[in-house]
């Protein structure tokens, strides 16, 4: 059954609508934003196949336009088009958000919301401590939000991943490079030439290789991968299950973070892009360690460096939590 057609005022209404919906990808959004309650183009869409046509594509595009900044973009801020350089809403921006059915568009954001420069701010910080509390703190956040992140966004989950292996080498470096006991004690054959290989017929250079391949090779001569003493079969079988589904996931993430940076296009076209907001010094942040400066430690062979305590575990195991 064919639709009345739409006057004039309609069709323009429409048309502005479809815009605005193209531009923020949210249906209530758009509608607000033109003064007009969503219920006038709810009817509308109900009413003309062509029109609903036209709403799904629109919000289609904008949801693809939005993959390039992901959730957590300020779009808008209050005064006009430009990014919001702060960690945080300040309350009416619009910010890429998802939607439980995982389609991006753009929102009204309360304000206290963590904005993408506040994630920024995290990473970098946890590329140089390695410390999830720590860098939480020094972006101005929980460290429960950005562990929720890592679970729910992939992502995130691989970018947070990357910044802890960079803060890894990065205090393993600077540890190194101040002179730990043991430190170098043991690398002298590294920095002299090899000695020539010892005669050898190819039947036992084959047997040799055999014996080693899969230790060098295919890494199976690692604790970790090794069956425990008294473990069942079953559960030996899905440890190392777990474990390859596991290493399969961060090869995939690796070759996404190669693949993204073949694409990339060259650095100088990131010359005009909004600085970040400014990190306090991390060595001044609360968050460091837990642990009480004064109290000296259960083992002194042991760094004092906030986890689990003697006197926390007794608590727990009284109150029947342990």
């Amino acid at each position: 059954m064919a639709h009345r057609p739409f006057t004039r005022l309609q069709a323009r209404q429409n048309r502005r609508f479809l815009e605005a919906l193209a531009e923020t990808g949210n249906p209530r959004l758009a509608a607000s934003l033109l003064g007009v309650h969503r219920s006038t183009y709810m009817k509308r869409r109900a009413r003309c196949p062509l029109f609903a046509q036209r709403w799904d594509a629109a919000i289609a595009a904008a949801h693809a336009r939005f993959h390039e900044y992901g959730p957590g973009t300020v779009a808008f801020s209050r005064k006009g088009n430009c990014p919001h350089p702060s960690p945080r809403t300040l309350g009416g921006e619009l910010v890429v958000g998802r939607t439980r059915g995982g389609r991006l568009q753009l929102r009204r954001a309360p304000a206290g919301w963590m904005t993408k420069a506040g994630e920024q701010n995290f990473f970098r910080a946890l590329s140089v401590t390695a410390n999830v509390r720590l860098s939480a703190a020094a972006a101005g956040f929980s460290h429960s939000a950005f562990y929720n992140r890592n679970r729910t966004r992939p992502v995130f989950a691989r970018e947070m991943r990357l910044a802890l292996r960079q803060g890894f080498e990065s205090v393993e470096s600077a540890a190194l490079a101040a002179g730990l006991a043991g430190s170098y004690e043991d690398d002298a054959w590294r920095h002299n030439d090899p000695p020539p290989i010892p005669p050898m017929t190819p039947g036992q250079a084959i047997q040799l290789l055999a014996l080693h391949e899969k230790s060098v090779r295919q890494s199976w001569d690692q604790p970790h991968r090794r069956r425990r003493r008294h473990e069942p079969w079953d559960t030996y079988t899905e440890r190392l299950r777990a474990m390859w589904t596991a290493e399969k996931a961060r090869e995939a993430q690796e070759e996404a973070v190669r693949r993204a940076a073949r694409a990339a296009p060259p650095a100088d076209e990131h010359a005009g892009d909004e600085p970040l907001p400014p990190l306090p010094p991390l060595h001044l942040v609360t968050g460091w360690s837990k642990a009480d400066p004064a109290k000296p430690p259960h083992n002194p062979d042991l760094a004092l460096f906030g986890g689990w305590r003697l006197k926390d575990w007794e608590k727990r195991r009284k109150g029947g939590k342990a």
